[in-house]
Parts: C-alpha cells; structure tokens; sequence
C-alpha cells in the first residue's frame, strides 16, 4: 500500500503517511458506497406520483366547482369573473399533477429527461404547502447538486 499524497510506502497498520504526515483512510472491503441517487430514486418516483394523484383529485373538484356552484352564485348576482378564473386554475393545476406523473414515471424507468423535468417540478412545487415544499426540497437534495448529474446518467445508462 502507497500514500496517495506522496507516494511512500506505508505499512498496513498505519494511520498517518511518516514521510508527508496526511492522514490515511481506511475503506472496509465488500462494501459498496451507493450514491445518493441510487438510493432515492424510486422513492421519488413514487412520492411525485402520489403528489401528483392528490394534484388530479384537487383540480378535478376545483372544475367541478367551477362549473356548477360559481354558475348558480353567478347568476345570483356572484361576481362573474370567479367561475372562468377558477376554471382556469383546475386548468393548471390538472397540467402541473400531469407533468408529475410523467416525472414520476421518468424516475421510476429512469428516463434521461425525467431529472430535468422533476428539478422544474420541484421548483415550482416549494410553493405549495406543505406537501408540495417538502417533494420540492427533498427532490432538490436529490437531484440539484452536480455529482447528482453524474450518477443519474450513469443510472440511465445502467437500464
């Protein structure tokens, strides 16, 4: 065995190099360090997907809403701007639970473009408490720094 910082050759019992003093670490064989992407991943599939469900069931009760209440309040003298307003939220938030279910299914079949989406996702869902800001924290913790990257791509290779 050789010290990485220097070269000498050290002995097995050794914890500092005698010739450069660096500190020597000691890695336990048979044990492979996973990454953190490896280990998160299908969690975060399964977790944008679930977001994405309760996404659907909102928007769809807000359509709902929006088109038969809001209708009546404003034929009873509601103002009538709120029915095509909230028709056009439940419009939103239905595109945003569909663009999470593709993220989720990208994750979980590990799709190149699925890391991109879900960090866009993620973005926008750290304003919707509170479910939406802890996926958005946790995806970021996942999937933002740069080794992150690295390891993605190499689980879309592997599959």
């Amino acid at each position: 065995m050789f010290c990485d910082g220097c070269g000498a050759a050290l002995e097995a019992n050794q914890t500092f190099c005698s010739r450069c003093g660096k500190h020597l670490m000691r890695v336990p064989f048979g044990y492979p360090r996973r990454d953190r992407v490896q280990e998160h991943i299908r969690l975060l599939g399964i977790f944008w997907l679930a977001v994405s469900a309760l996404n659907v069931l909102g928007g769809a009760i807000l359509m709902i809403l929006a088109k038969t209440l809001f209708v009546r309040l404003a034929e009873q003298g509601a103002p009538m701007f709120l029915s095509p307003l909230l028709s056009c939220v439940a419009i939103f938030i239905l595109l945003k639970a569909g663009a999470g279910f593709c993220a989720g299914w990208g994750l979980l079949e590990r799709e190149p473009w699925a890391r991109m989406l879900t960090l866009i996702l993620a973005f926008l869902a750290l304003f919707n408490l509170p479910f939406g800001t802890a996926l958005g924290v946790y995806t970021l913790w996942v999937l933002l720094p740069a080794e992150s990257e690295q390891q993605y791509q190499a689980l879309t290779r592997v599959a």
